[in-house]
């Protein structure tokens, strides 16, 4: 049934998000039955229609008898169409309820296997699929469309334009070990590690671009910050470097928290996400900026091991993250640990002119970026010196034949993000569908 079903003249078909702007008035509301209870001529219904949960309140009485009686034990998750006037109610979340005055079963659930009691995470992600009708999903992907929209306004504002990257790809572009392959028409091609390099192509016709889509890591990973397939922005700017790299990483993330911040509050507080970590990261102060080896010292105060020439693990960026209360961009990692495409640093060949940022409270890197090699000679060096086949990256060297500039840019996943801005530990719960090493389905 839709919105604009029938109902009568008088009756508002509305979201329940809108029900503010109907005090007073009477509603039509399609949705499923969340939780219900009955207290003898008394049913309390929540209902839930995808943009919020309210009460709606049967009297015996005030509907038809075969109404009240079908209001009886109503199960989880059944279809329904409320009709009803709303009323203030300061007891409830919202701020208001419903006063039924008629119900339509539209499907009578089956039992619902996610009860209101504690489940497992295993049960819960073989139950994905229903799952996502809970609050907590819920509110989590909720934030997830603020994010997005967020990333793509930033972008369309500072100029950028949209340039959709292929999903498959004949080479490697973060390294050979982490490949999806797949068979081609007989040939090999592999699901994309990230767009990159097209994007390159693209900054040379266009001057700033940006693509999003998913890419594939087929990493063997368990960790909490992994997923096989996820989702990322990836701007590419012509006539950029390091530093100018830096400060479009730092406005885009500035303007998500703050939009999210703006428009998700409701959602932030059913997560029980405490808002002033974010609201630290909103305030337009400059994130701080340390070198690789600034970072080294800092984990050796901490505690930490780790010889100069490792990259950051997991547990070194959340050490490192204890000094800062927003987010921090470490740059010039040695070159050694970065990708072929990353342009050494001139005053330290031994270095890379790579930055990552790292979000505070522990949630790792959530952006990864660099200048990259414009010289030809360099860049077919580097080809070589990993290994890697130069015919399939013959395209990505005429980029650098003609009219090569410096340029930069940066990958952003969005499911780090918004682990980080929903407090969620694990970044299973900020994609709708998760595919880790251990899960396909559902």
């Amino acid at each position: 049934m839709s919105d604009d079903g029938p109902a009568p003249d008088d009756v508002i078909s509305s979201r329940i998000s809108e029900i503010a702007e109907r005090e007073g008035k009477r509603v039509q509301l399609c949705g499923w039955v969340y939780n219900s209870r009955s207290s003898g001529k008394l049913h309390f219904l929540e209902v839930r229609d995808g943009s919020g949960i309210i009460q709606c309140v049967v009297y015996q009485g005030e509907v038809a008898p075969e109404v009240f009686e079908g209001c009886h034990q109503l199960p989880q998750e059944t279809a329904v169409v409320v009709r009803g006037r709303v009323r203030a109610d300061p007891r409830s979340p919202l701020g208001y309820e419903v006063g039924v005055e008629d119900l339509e079963v539209v499907h009578r659930s089956a039992e619902y296997p996610i009860s209101p009691k504690e489940h497992g995470v295993a049960f819960l992600m073989n139950h994905r699929h229903l799952w996502l009708r809970s609050v907590r999903p819920n509110a989590v992907l909720r934030v997830r469309a603020v994010v997005i929209d967020a990333c793509r306004e930033y972008m369309g504002r500072e100029g950028f334009l949209l340039i959709d990257a292929p999903v498959l790809t004949p080479a490697a572009c973060e390294g050979t070990t982490t490949l999806f392959e797949t068979d081609y028409f007989g040939e090999t091609a592999y699901l994309t590690q990230s767009g990159q390099l097209y994007m390159e192509a693209a900054a040379m016709a266009f001057g700033k671009v940006y693509c999003f889509g998913p890419t594939f890591r087929a990493e063997k990973s368990k960790t909490r910050r992994h997923l096989t397939e996820f989702w990322m922005i990836e701007p590419e700017m012509a006539y950029c470097d390091l530093a100018g790299n830096m400060e479009v990483a730092e406005g885009l993330v500035t303007h998500v928290v703050r939009r999210v911040l703006c428009e998700c509050r409701c959602d932030l507080e059913a997560l029980e996400r405490d808002p002033a970590p974010l609201e630290r990261a909103a305030e337009g102060q400059p994130f701080p900026r340390i070198s690789y080896g600034e970072a080294i010292e800092i984990l050796r105060e901490e505690g930490s091991d780790l010889p100069w020439g490792s990259d950051l693990g997991g547990d070194d960026e959340t050490l490192l993250s204890r000094r800062f209360d927003r987010p921090v961009l470490v740059h010039r990692y040695p070159a050694q640990v970065k990708a072929f495409y990353m342009k050494s640093d001139p005053e330290d060949r031994r270095l890379a002119l790579c930055v990552d940022m790292i979000a505070p409270e522990g949630y790792g890197e959530i952006i990864g970026g660099g200048q990259r090699e414009d010289d030809l000679q360099v860049l077919e060096a580097r080809i070589a010196e990993h290994g890697l086949p130069p015919e399939a990256f013959a395209w990505y060297l005429d980029l650098r034949r003609y009219g090569s500039v410096p340029h930069a840019g940066f990958g952003m996943g969005i499911e780090r993000v918004v682990a980080w801005l929903c407090g969620t530990r694990h970044v299973r719960e900020t994609i709708p569908f998760p595919r880790t090493l251990q899960r396909l389905y559902p």
